[in-house]
């Protein structure tokens, strides 16, 4: 059993071989797929395509590089979602200083937003982190994302950064960039976390693992992801897809 946490599978990049992607994930033994609803234009997507698949779940939540185009009345739309039986979680949402696209203002006002509707909701969040890791964790802290907590996609922070995480009541999750050679501090802090609180992804169709990197990513590619976890932790991988898997339903209740 393998679980990809968080994947784009509804977008552009699988419009001609969707249905094709999806039989090779379950060739590759991935039982669950979270599904990532992100804006106005990927939330409906996302949606449809968990109410085709059983095995497919999704998410809703804006993403921080389009915080500009949220408009009034967005919230509330996201809000009247979250009773949907697929819908596990908020997000992904949070920071991003690197895209020049949206004032970190109103990044973080959206951000502090959707963590008081996940707490209204009694729903897990799913943070997007990319040069922010200060401000995330500080205004984690104090909007009580604790009592919801939630996962810290595709980890690539500090293992001082992840320990507040876990701190918090998070699960860190890898992608793709630990299956890279040259990525020293997502193998050093995947080396420390908990196996209890911890995920795999693919983030498809971005971060290819090897040997597959430079083309499109998709998530039967989480087993390589899988591999390079078990190989860092010394067990074996059918083990860290036993526990990622439990990890994830203890995030994601709905897909029990």
């Amino acid at each position: 059993m393998l679980i990809d946490t968080h994947a784009h599978i509804n977008i552009e990049q699988f419009d001609e071989d969707r249905e094709q992607v999806i039989e090779r994930a379950l060739d590759a033994g991935v039982t669950r797929i979270v599904n990532i609803g992100y804006n106005r234009e990927t939330i409906p997507s996302s949606l449809k395509l968990a109410e085709e698949h059983d095995f497919i779940y999704s998410t809703v939540g804006w993403y921080p590089q389009d915080a500009i185009n949220m408009e009034e009345g967005d919230l509330e739309w996201l809000e009247s979602l979250c009773s949907h039986p697929k819908v596990v979680a908020i997000g992904e949402i949070g920071l991003d200083y690197y895209w020049d696209t949206s004032p970190k203002e109103l990044q973080q006002q959206i951000f502090r937003e959707q963590i008081r509707l996940a707490r209204r909701m009694k729903l897990p969040i799913v943070i997007h982190n990319r040069e922010a890791h200060g401000d995330v964790v500080r205004i984690l802290k104090e909007e009580n994302a604790a009592e919801v907590g939630g996962i810290m996609h595709c980890f690539s922070g500090s293992w001082e950064i992840a320990k507040q995480c876990l701190d918090m009541n998070f699960y860190i999750s890898f992608g793709g960039p630990i299956t890279f050679k040259n990525a020293v501090r997502p193998k050093e802090v995947l080396a420390k976390v908990p196996l209890d609180r911890l995920l795999i992804e693919t983030d498809c169709p971005y971060l290819t693992p090897h040997p597959y990197r430079g083309k499109r990513n998709e998530p039967a590619y989480v087993r390589y992801v899988a591999e390079a976890a078990a190989e860092i932790k010394g067990i074996e991988m059918e083990e860290i897809a036993r526990i990622t898997s439990e990890n994830s339903f203890q995030v994601f209740t709905k897909m029990i």
